[in-house]
């Protein structure tokens, strides 16, 4: 395989990230691009978190908030991950990246194009294989997670969140309202069925199950109407909170077999 591939990922969210983690690992140079105000439940497993912090360590590898390509460089030799909240376009013309990933998750394509790279990978939704990404990495669990899809797309959205001992959209909570988002919790904490998590204003958001808060929204953002605002891991093991979970490592799995599969040999 050619050494030194340079893979861009737009997004830092939870499923973003475990693709830049494992795509880093296998010692890609991989970049990260982000929005200047990034909102993520599962911040302990987002490197998006590094926008707000300067840096995120995920599973040993650290995330470097950085703002110039020379920056890119000093944060690779050091083996760290850099992150930029700028334009995907302006770090495409200057890097020349082999791969683009669009992690962003947002369930369509928001301009991503199938010429900006040699390869060009979508996740999940909102992405057509040989139209205008080379191709779909599955996000649905099932059968298919994982899945690289070289014609056609992958499957529709459910909108039903993924089911953790027969729980699915018990265990998500939403703003019940626009405005300023209010943690009572943090990640890792134990609540009861019913108990307050967070506000939205003045008004409560309670846990309509018991388990760890796996994921909930940054102190003090501004949140919109029905935004999800975080989740509750039935489970009870708080170390899994902090760790990339079984579905970002197959989606991960599925964008490096592509990588390998247009690269490799």
């Amino acid at each position: 395989m050619q050494k030194g591939l340079i893979v861009l990922i737009k997004g830092g969210g939870e499923q973003a990230s475990g693709v830049a983690h494992r795509l880093s690992r296998c010692h890609f140079k991989v970049v990260m691009t982000e929005l200047p105000f990034p909102l993520a439940e599962r911040r302990e497993v987002a490197f998006c978190e590094a926008v707000y912090e300067g840096q995120k360590e995920v599973e040993g590898l650290i995330a470097e908030l950085v703002h110039t390509t020379a920056d890119i460089h000093r944060v690779w030799r050091a083996n760290r991950l850099p992150i930029l909240t700028c334009d995907g376009d302006e770090i495409e013309h200057e890097l020349r990246p082999h791969v683009v990933v669009d992690g962003t998750m947002t369930k369509k394509n928001k301009g991503t194009r199938i010429t900006e790279a040699p390869l060009v990978i979508g996740l999940g939704v909102g992405f057509e294989a040989g139209v205008d990404v080379h191709a779909v990495v599955e996000t649905n669990r099932g059968q298919n997670l994982g899945r690289v899809i070289y014609k056609g797309r992958a499957e529709p959205d459910t909108g039903i969140p993924d089911d953790i001992c027969g729980l699915t959209i018990e265990r998500v909570f939403h703003a019940p309202k626009t405005g300023r988002f209010l943690a009572r919790k943090k990640i890792g904490d134990y609540v009861e069925s019913g108990e307050v998590v967070a506000y939205i204003d003045e008004i409560p958001i309670t846990s309509k199950i018991s388990g760890v808060v796996r994921g909930i929204l940054r102190e003090g953002i501004e949140v919109r109407k029905g935004v999800k605002a975080g989740d509750i891991d039935p489970r009870g093991i708080k170390e899994y909170c902090f760790t990339i979970s079984d579905k970002p490592r197959a989606i991960a799995g599925g964008v490096l077999e592509a990588i390998l599969d247009r690269f490799g040999g």
